[in-house]
């Protein structure tokens, strides 16, 4: 049986991942910090330390993914259809026979990984609570779809 502070230092060290809407990194930096300063005192707080790390560095590896299928495919369909006579003589830049039908194929891809990106933050917020609500409890937990970095 755990004791109450391994509970609440295993559940706020999930809880601080969602500092990565305050502070840029923080979702890496304050469980880091947590985790290093009790990995040794308590294994309960190593276990749920390990597993919040190991799940954002899995985040951040799928987002990267995402980023390398979406971005280079909305950067080419756009310079595909980018008028280059107003780039060289500094007209106005109108898009003209923007054909989508052409392209719908590869944005389909594009935005498939956009809506994949939006589903993986949306479900990083629950799964995180829930996390500390498990640990908190005094259960271990592992998060789904995570890698294991940090054995």
């Amino acid at each position: 049986m755990e004791k109450t502070s391994e509970k609440n230092t295993a559940a706020f060290t999930h809880l601080s991942t969602l500092s990565q809407y305050i502070i840029p990194f923080g979702n890496y930096i304050f469980p880091l910090i947590i985790w290093t300063n009790y990995k040794d005192k308590s294994e309960f707080a190593d276990h749920h330390g390990k597993q919040a790390l190991n799940f954002q560095l899995s985040l951040l590896l799928y987002t990267l993914i995402l980023a390398l299928i979406a971005i280079p495919i909305f950067v080419t369909v756009f310079l595909q259809n980018l008028p280059l006579e107003a780039v060289f003589n500094d007209d106005d830049f109108v898009i003209r026979n923007f054909n989508i039908q052409a392209n719908i194929g590869i944005l389909s891809v594009g935005i498939t990984a956009v809506v994949l990106f939006g589903v993986l933050k949306f479900v990083e917020f629950f799964l995180v609570i829930y996390a500390s609500i498990k640990a908190s409890n005094g259960e271990l937990y592992k998060y789904p779809i995570t890698i294991p970095f940090i054995k």
